[in-house]
Formats: C-alpha cells, sequence, structure tokens
C-alpha cells in the first residue's frame, strides 16, 4: 500500500497562526496579599510561554506582562492574549507544569463568570492581534456560540489556508 503526506504549502505560504484571548475578573486589587502568589508567579509562566514549543508571541506592556492593559473598559478585568502554531501547542503548555498549578488556583484570584471569557481564532503568521481584535472576538463568541470566526478549546475548527 502506497501513502503519501499532504503536500507541504510552497515556503512563500505561511501558514495561519492561532491567536488566543483570555480574560479574568480579579476578585481583589493585584497588590493585595490575596494575589501575591498569582503576580509573584506571572514572570516564571511568562518565561515557560516565552519558550515553550509552537508560541509564537504575547501581549504585553512596558512591564512585561499585560495586567495594566484595559480590557472592556473595566479595571476589574485582566486580560492574557497569545499567538501559537496551532492549539495543540496551546494546550500542550497550558495543561503541563507551572501554568496547570496556576489553572488550578485561578478561583482563589478570579470572580466565576458565566459568560465566555475565552475566545480563539486564526490569524495571519506575522499578525499581532490587538485588544479591541479580541472583544470583539470574545463578544462574537458570546451572541453566536463557537463558529470559524471566534470558537473555544471544546470546539475548534480548522484554520482556513
Amino acid at each position: 500500500m502506497i501513502t503519501s503526506a499532504a503536500a507541504a504549502p510552497p515556503s512563500s505560504v505561511s501558514l495561519p497562526v492561532l491567536a488566543q484571548v483570555n480574560i479574568a475578573r480579579l476578585k481583589a486589587p493585584l497588590d493585595s496579599p490575596e494575589l501575591k502568589d498569582f503576580v509573584d508567579g506571572l514572570e516564571p509562566v511568562n518565561a515557560l510561554a516565552d519558550a515553550a514549543d509552537g508560541f509564537v508571541w504575547r501581549l504585553q506592556s512596558e512591564g512585561g506582562d499585560a495586567t495594566d492593559i484595559a480590557v472592556f473598559g473595566d479595571e476589574w478585568l485582566i486580560v492574557n492574549m497569545s499567538v501559537w502554531r496551532d492549539v495543540p501547542a496551546l494546550t500542550a503548555f497550558m495543561y503541563t507544569g507551572l501554568h496547570r498549578e496556576f489553572l488550578a488556583r485561578r478561583r482563589e484570584w478570579f470572580e466565576k463568570v458565566d459568560e465566555a471569557m475565552t475566545a480563539l481564532w486564526w490569524v495571519p503568521s506575522g499578525h499581532e492581534p490587538t485588544v479591541a481584535e479580541a472583544e470583539e472576538r470574545l463578544l462574537h463568541l458570546r451572541e453566536h456560540g463557537p463558529t470559524p470566526h471566534a470558537f473555544s478549546l471544546r470546539t475548534t475548527f480548522p484554520a482556513a489556508l
């Protein structure tokens, strides 16, 4: 039996990459004792992300993280936005090591919210999503559910070439 792998795209064509945004509503101010472990862990978690297989880019201010970047005009919301090669690269980082430990503790630091707080979408290679773009994708997901325009880890869509 002869099998063949799918042909690789020409080198001039770059594959889409996966953008992700997640926002969280703080239970206390970032400088409070309640959030000390979270704040102290940002730098090590971000360093692990930066070095992770499939990591492309993350939103950050001059401080090296995104905790001072406004989202939806709400001072109690913080934003995390990054770009990854694909869904498996993102989930491999999310569900292992220090990030997994932080994920397990999220209820200590963040309010439980019933609406979608995470959205994924495909972007052209080299594109760095904006906060406004992320807000639009989250609102789209909340209004329409998962679609190729904005989806969740539970319901993903393939990248369109």
